[in-house]
């Protein structure tokens, strides 16, 4: 069953606009899947064609910069799709060549590697394209009510939302989580960086996964690893790249006690993929990172509700040297919301009086009970 999701509207309302349309995400996230949907809105009224870029004949035909070889592959075509293009060599000259030479037709080139799509695209198609990430289900896509979506709550701070474990028993969630995690975070991006120690990528997550809502020190990590900070940044900027993690600076701007700019916080983009890093599925009565999992997401609820309506905000975290904090700031249009995470409604919440008298912010506490006001 195909659920609507949040990005699709607005890729329609750019089609045939002259931009090449580009997609990103993680592996697994429904981006075939969206964009097949999008061609079959299509079907019937227009000359449509797929082509997934992991196929040896479809690489054969496309990895070409010869304009009237292209022109005969795709000149009888209105719109196609380029599932996976990061597969196709010198794709971002291709995709020039089409949209220069082929105006008419509207091209949707898909990537799992951003990175890898991104280096070979960005000079190419810069001002030919407009760009979209699509992440793991957010909670206004699940189409749930509110006592549904409430129900399902322990199940998605533990297992995620990637669409292939929604709805499904602990067992198979478990399974297809281990599936990812081996199938692509360990193999394809080992793969991807020809990086000789899966040990230590593996040992990274690991660290990374355990230390979420703290700041970390690349110095730190790399003297627990045994490898250079140089080879800790490279492949932290690797995972954020493939949307496993996202790094959250801190916020700084007039007072004297507060931490520098150059602070950061790592969190995942997905519950279920941190907890199968640390093969910690245990309900959340039998945990003690609760906090830890309440706050990874709400963050990210609240990230993927901006860029899903494509609202472009400036993300921080805040705190000062003698442990004043706010978990999560959002920088729109010069306004400042901040945010804490409680997860019990109980839970005392002393708000930095510093921070609201220097910076004005809008302030909210979201908990389990009013999560549904500010995530959806």
């Amino acid at each position: 069953m195909f659920r609507e999701r949040t990005i699709s509207d607005s890729i329609i309302d750019n089609l045939f606009k002259g931009k090449v349309i580009v997609i990103y995400g993680a592996r697994r996230t429904g981006k075939t899947t969206l964009a097949k949907h999008i061609l079959d809105t299509y079907t019937g009224t227009k000359s449509t064609k797929y082509f997934s870029c992991e196929d040896f004949e479809t690489k054969n035909l496309l990895e070409t910069t010869n304009t009237e070889t292209l022109q005969r592959t795709l000149g009888l075509y209105d719109l196609i799709i380029l599932d996976e293009a990061q597969m196709l060599n010198n794709i971002g000259a291709t995709l020039k060549i089409i949209h220069d030479f082929l105006p008419d037709l509207q091209v949707i080139a898909t990537g799992s590697s951003s990175f890898d799509l991104r280096d070979q695209i960005g000079e190419p198609l810069v001002g030919r394209s407009r760009t979209y990430t699509l992440y793991s289900f957010s909670l206004s896509e699940l189409a749930m009510d509110s006592i549904q979506l409430q129900s399902n709550l322990e199940h998605i701070l533990r297992f995620g939302l990637y669409p292939t474990v929604i709805n499904q028993s602990e067992e198979y969630a478990k399974e297809e989580l281990s599936d990812i995690k081996n199938g692509y975070l360990y193999k394809d991006i080992l793969a991807i960086e020809r990086i000789k120690s899966s040990n230590t990528l593996i040992n990274l997550l690991i660290s990374l996964a355990l230390q979420v809502g703290s700041e970390v020190s690349y110095n730190e990590l790399a003297r627990k690893l045994g490898i250079s900070t140089v080879t800790v940044q490279k492949y932290i900027d690797l995972l954020e790249k493939c949307f496993v993690i996202f790094v959250l600076p801190a916020f700084s701007r007039n007072i004297r006690k507060e931490i520098g700019t150059k602070s950061k916080k790592i969190y995942f983009y997905d519950l279920g993929i941190r907890n199968a890093i640390i093969n910690s599925f245990a309900p959340l009565n039998l945990r003690t990172d609760t906090g830890v999992l309440w706050e990874n997401f709400c963050i990210v609820e609240l990230i993927k509700k901006a860029r899903n309506k494509r609202r472009f905000l400036n993300n921080y975290f805040w705190r000062t040297y003698d442990q004043q904090e706010i978990d999560f700031i959002e920088e729109y249009n010069g306004v400042l919301y901040a945010y804490e995470f409680k997860f019990s409604p109980k839970q005392k919440v002393k708000i930095p009086q510093i921070f609201i008298d220097t910076y004005r912010p809008q302030f909210q506490v979201i908990n389990k009970e009013n999560y549904q006001k500010y995530l959806i």
